[in-house]
């Protein structure tokens, strides 16, 4: 599995950079650009929500790709050692994306 950082504060699984969701999907089917994926399992953290994160957090995460386009998809899972995922002031999956993508299949 990936080495998964994710700079995403605002999604309710991200716990000090890392996350706690055991697994996620990265969105982006006809991504050319890193621009053109996201994480598609991000969630808003609530102010008002009485968790500031969900699960524990991990370095070594699943993660299933929909990205066609990059290098590291194999049959719709991510085969990269390290991915990152951008989105600090993020606040909906749309704002978010992953780094790591490569489209030099």
């Amino acid at each position: 599995m990936p080495a998964l950082v994710c700079s995403a504060q605002k999604c309710i699984f991200n716990n000090a950079m890392y996350c706690g969701k055991g697994d996620i999907k990265v969105g982006g089917e006809d991504a050319k650009l890193c621009q053109d994926t996201c994480c598609a399992s991000f969630e808003e953290r609530q102010r008002d929500s009485a968790k500031s994160s969900v699960g524990s957090p991990s370095t070594d995460i699943e993660i299933k790709c929909e990205a066609e386009n990059c290098k590291y998809n194999d049959d719709c899972v991510c085969k990269a050692n390290h991915v990152d995922i951008a989105g600090a002031g993020a606040c909906e999956c749309h704002e978010t994306e992953c780094v790591t993508f490569d489209d030099a299949k």
